[in-house]
């Protein structure tokens, strides 16, 4: 573990030289990324630090208790080393997590698509408790979050809704919610009082920045139309929504929630910029056969993820077999702890395959 931590030093005083360099500042991908990296090290060094610490202490103890000539040193010693014995294994267990290569997708903000399935009304319903979900949980984290497009339900709900979240290291958490998630209840128009399944499809997307893919204006198809729903009369009467078709690939992004042209077009960008950028990473995901078999590879859209089951007050993490008897606090923005049990998931399965034990 020390011969670890020591490389780790040695790339971390490598990285604190280098965000200062003149030529690291002014290129802002390069910043961007050894900045990430500075901030990542920082972490692991704080942890080093005081288990480097604490095997000092287990030594110092050691010494005076086969010394033995002060029987209150001895005893405070012998305190000393067994609360030092019993931190460290949980402090190799941090590092060995927090060594396993990052992910350099994880600390992107993200875009969220929800749109409904099967299920009619109901599913549009599920859809907007889905997206009031994840706003709770994105406060709770201290994320912002924006609406960039919205195509309203008829009973309520949406039938789509997107919307960007801003912050750190939003999309090592998000990523899991990509897939399919049902929903088990007694819909609100329903007399006979049946229990109905439906289901709404989350797709969460790092956001790209503007260096991350080449948009060239030649390959873009600019449309504009008008705002359909509410939003009063200058909404529905102007050219304001706009819709963005990249030729090349026939991706199109569009949004209609802002009463500016210009605003719409670039939340359109963004959305767009996202979706081509996600379309380079799954080809490359694609390409690495370890991440093929990941627990959050983007391959399969149509796998259910989740179920929320109202009757049992009961959610089902199908992907690692969690049962929670919880719903009422997870529709609520409670998914804490489903989203750190799948980083766990994920995490010791790479350390298996970086051939670490436990």
């Amino acid at each position: 573990m020390l011969d670890k931590l020591n490389i780790v030093k040695q790339r971390f005083d490598e990285v604190s030289d280098l965000i200062i360099q003149p030529d690291i500042i002014t290129d802002q991908k390069r910043y961007v990324k050894i900045n990430k990296e500075y901030k990542d090290l920082s972490a692991v060094m704080k942890i080093a630090d005081e288990y480097k610490a604490l095997l000092d202490n287990i030594e110092e103890a050691k010494e005076i208790i086969a010394d033995g000539s002060d029987e209150e040193m001895t005893e405070m010693a012998k305190m000393e080393l067994e609360e030092a014995n019993a931190r460290i294994p949980k402090l190799e267990e941090d590092i060995k997590f927090m060594l396993i290569p990052k992910d350099p997708e994880d600390a992107k903000n993200v875009i969220v698509e929800i749109r409904a399935g099967t299920g009619g009304d109901e599913a549009s319903i599920f859809a907007g408790d889905l997206y009031r979900m994840y706003t709770k949980y994105c406060s709770d984290k201290g994320w912002k979050t924006e609406v960039e497009d919205i195509s309203e339900g008829t009973s309520g709900g949406f039938k789509e809704i997107i919307f960007s979240v801003t912050g750190s290291d939003v999309y090592g958490d998000m990523k899991f919610e990509s897939g399919v998630h049902r929903v088990q209840r007694v819909p609100q128009t329903e007399t006979q009082g049946r229990v109905h399944t439906s289901a709404a499809t989350v797709m969460v997307l790092p956001e790209a920045e503007e260096f991350d893919v080449e948009l060239k204006p030649s390959d873009i198809r600019v449309d504009y139309f008008c705002s359909s729903g509410p939003g009063g009369q200058s909404v529905n009467t102007t050219y304001s929504a706009v819709r963005l078709t990249h030729v090349p690939t026939g991706l199109v992004a569009q949004c209609q929630d802002q009463k500016s042209q210009h605003k719409n077009k670039e939340k359109a960008m963004k959305v767009l910029r996202s979706r081509l950028y996600e379309q380079e990473l799954e080809k490359k995901l694609a390409a690495d056969s370890e991440k093929r078999n990941s627990l959050v590879a983007s391959g399969d859209r149509s796998a259910k993820i989740r179920t929320y089951n109202y009757p049992q007050g009961r959610v089902t993490e199908h992907r690692i077999g969690l049962t929670l008897y919880d719903l009422s606090n997870v529709i609520n923005g409670d998914i804490h702890k489903i989203v750190e049990e799948l980083k766990l998931a994920e995490n010791t399965e790479k350390l298996k395959e970086l051939g670490e034990v436990f």
